[in-house]
């Protein structure tokens, strides 16, 4: 392996490359074209593909694609080589700047929410400058944004990008206030941390529902799950091991800031965490993190598995946005410093934080929500779905002080005391962390901790960023009319966190109690995606996506059409595959093993006239039977249900029937299904145990 510094970053044409290769008047006018988001002229864009072209060919490329991120969740691309035929038959190596700045894929036949007809087919994709191309299996990808013949985001990336420039906006005018004129942008960043699952390929292989719906439908549970916490942070197996280091060195050449990887809670999970990056930057790193896990993994023999709750019992996988916003200049805008009672500027952000969560908590929540999320939210592995925010003992009780009118002293700073002599002294922190909180602050971020562990970030980040710039804007036309700024900067602190102290919770966010007190707070409780999805299209909603121009009244309205339905399809999909494997493998195993019992008992009873003891055959075909007939009613159950779904038309009514019914009938049916599989001998059983995934790899 190369030394990491020349590794990374070398399959990406990135500014040094671009410095080195580009002319000088076309490198500072098209890194200034990056930097203020400016229109690409055509004469600099022919050059920057010409060069980039070169560039790829040399690292082996022979086709280039837009990398675009439709609105499945996943990312789409269509390849096209750069060939270009000359007149002696041949070909030469040719990439202008128009193929590189737009292309023109099928836009009909990817989800849109209604805002595209079938046959209304073009769609664009435009180069996003403020993301490098990279060279990924010989492919030159250019990451674009997705957009409709009429202009509507058919992406997830083009309304994060608005949603970055809501808050440059309104932040640069809350730092104009402070007297910071030398900031000349605002950017948020994340760093978001990756759960995942590996288990053998073979295994994998064998269970049509990890095939078809990323999670387990059937399964009883181990004799050992994770009750002796053991795996967490334990020692890496060298079969993982192996994979990890391998993609640590793709990512590595990607550009990605792969940082750190251990053993996660659950037997045979596992995480990775990146460095922070700019929000678009890190959501287009996170894409491609997920692409290789499943593709390396493959590699070594291993299936990955992304789903949130991929086995019951459990812990499922999450996906924590470490999210933050800075300046161009380096400047945290989260960072308390040693004083924070005396940091006025981080108090005016702070406390706009606290006013755009309470205020849009349901937004907040249904950026988190889906079918396979709602298995895990309120599990003792991930918050609950009433969102809240852990800001420390520290600051809530500086901002108790300026709420009463009180002097803050500050709190002594200590060393650690562990009570060993040949361990080193370490200052004690201000605050501990709260690891059940859903939105929590964490020394210079906050950690949004309710996303799913497939989840693209965008959606997410596309509300906070948003939530974010209103509560900014609502600040900046208050303070802009001031006469006395100090005097009513710390009036608008005062009168905002008592207004909206409500959402701060610092204690254990899984105990009943926290239900019922955030109940009497009038927080909200959406439990699962039907709920809290109608939020979406409420007035409040689109008023919110408009005024900053982060979505359309038509693209908030396409994107809540898509999201139901892909809980309704994901249902849909899960059931159909459970009458598969119920009526194709279970059943059949069953007839078998009740045949083998019935074969048994007869021999028994033949036996030249000995009398033989029946009873332990006699129990287990008698259970067997009775189960059986039980698992066929079910069955019928569900095949009714997923017929008479099709009767509803609303999205709405439609997806609530899911959720009410189908998703009861397979709950219903698959208590039977995991009791069977304690009875039937093991040889007859047709699709790995839970005990065989979990510890498969060795």
């Amino acid at each position: 392996m190369k030394n990491i510094p020349e590794l990374f970053g070398s399959m990406v044409f990135n500014d040094p490359v671009m410095k080195q290769r580009l002319p000088k008047d076309i490198y500072r006018a098209f890194i200034k074209t990056m930097q203020q988001g400016k229109h690409l002229e055509l004469d600099i864009a022919n050059v920057v593909a010409s060069a980039m072209k070169e560039w790829a060919v040399e690292k082996g490329a022979t086709h280039f694609t837009h990398w675009f991120q439709p609105m499945t969740g996943t990312t789409a691309e269509k390849h096209d080589s750069f060939i270009s035929p000359t007149n002696d038959g041949k070909v030469i190596m040719e990439f202008s700047g128009k193929e590189l700045v737009r292309g023109e894929p099928d836009a009909s036949s990817f989800p849109s929410g209604g805002l595209r007809a079938t046959f209304e087919a073009r769609g664009y994709t435009v180069w996003d400058t403020t993301s490098y191309a990279f060279i990924k299996n010989g492919t030159l990808c250019i990451p674009t944004a997705f957009c409709s013949y009429s202009g509507e985001a058919l992406d997830k990336k083009t309304p994060l990008l608005r949603s970055m420039e809501a808050v440059d906006k309104q932040a640069l005018r809350i730092l104009k206030l402070f007297g910071n004129t030398t900031a000349q942008r605002v950017i948020t960043t994340v760093g978001p941390e990756q759960e995942y699952f590996l288990i053998d390929k073979e295994a994998f292989l064998k269970r049509p529902d990890l095939i078809y719906t990323g999670r387990t439908l059937f399964g009883a549970r181990p004799p050992k799950g994770q009750e002796l916490e053991d795996h967490y942070f334990g020692c890496i197996k060298p079969r993982v091991s192996d994979f990890m280091k391998e993609l640590d060195e793709e990512l590595w050449k990607l550009g990605v800031y792969a940082k750190t990887k251990h053993n996660e809670v659950a037997p045979a999970q596992h995480e990775l965490a990146p460095v922070f990056s700019t929000t678009n930057i890190a959501t287009d790193h996170n894409q491609i993190t997920m692409e290789l896990m499943k593709t390396i993994a493959n590699k070594h023999g291993f299936a990955c598995l992304l789903h949130e709750k991929p086995f019951a019992g459990v812990n499922g996988s999450g996906k924590h946005n470490n999210w933050s916003i800075s300046t161009d200049t380096g400047l945290n805008l989260l960072e308390p410093g040693d004083t924070p009672q005396d940091n006025a500027q981080f108090l005016l952000f702070l406390v706009a934080l606290i006013k755009a969560i309470d205020e849009y908590q349901d937004l907040m929540r249904l950026s988190a929500a889906s079918a396979a999320n709602d298995h895990r939210l309120g599990a003792n592995e991930a918050p609950p779905a009433i969102i809240s925010m852990f800001i420390g003992d520290e600051l809530k009780e500086i901002l108790d002080a300026i709420e009463g009118g009180t002097a803050y002293k500050g709190k002594e700073k200590h060393d650690m005391e562990i009570g060993v002599m040949v361990l080193p002294n370490f200052p004690k922190d201000s605050t501990d962390r709260n690891r059940t909180s859903p939105f929590a602050f964490t020394g210079n971020k906050f950690e949004f901790r309710m996303l799913g562990s497939t989840f693209s970030i965008a959606g997410p980040n596309i509300v906070l960023n948003t939530i974010t710039a209103e509560a900014l804007c609502q600040f900046a036309d208050i303070l802009e009319k001031s006469g006395d700024f100090n005097t009513d900067l710390a009036a608008l602190v005062k009168k905002t966190y008592s207004e909206h102290k409500r959402i701060i919770f610092n204690g254990n966010n899984y105990s009943e109690e926290w239900v019922a007190e955030a109940q009497k707070r009038g927080l909200s409780n959406l439990k699962t995606t039907v709920d809290a999805l109608p939020k979406f299209i409420e007035k409040k909603s689109i008023d919110l996506f408009t005024k900053h121009h982060v979505f359309t009244e038509s693209e908030v309205n396409s994107r809540y059409e898509i999201m139901m339905e892909s809980y309704c399809k994901t249902l849909h999909i899960e059931a159909l595959t459970m009458v598969d494997m119920v009526k194709g493998a279970i059943i059949p195993s069953c007839m078998d093993y009740q045949r083998e019992l019935i074969d048994l008992l007869r021999q028994k009873k033949a036996y030249g006239g000995v009398s033989f003891d029946c009873s332990l055959e006699e129990h287990f075909l008698n259970s067997i039977t009775k189960l059986s007939a039980c698992l066929l009613k079910k069955l019928t159950a569900l095949e009714s249900a997923v017929l008479e779904s099709s009767q509803e038309r609303e999205i709405l009514a439609q997806a609530a029937f899911y959720r009410d019914n189908i998703f009861t009938a397979m709950s219903e049916l698959r208590l039977i299904v995991d009791e069977l599989e304690t009875l039937v001998a093991r040889k007859h059983w047709p699709i790995p145990t839970y005990a065989e995934m979990l510890y498969s790899v060795i």
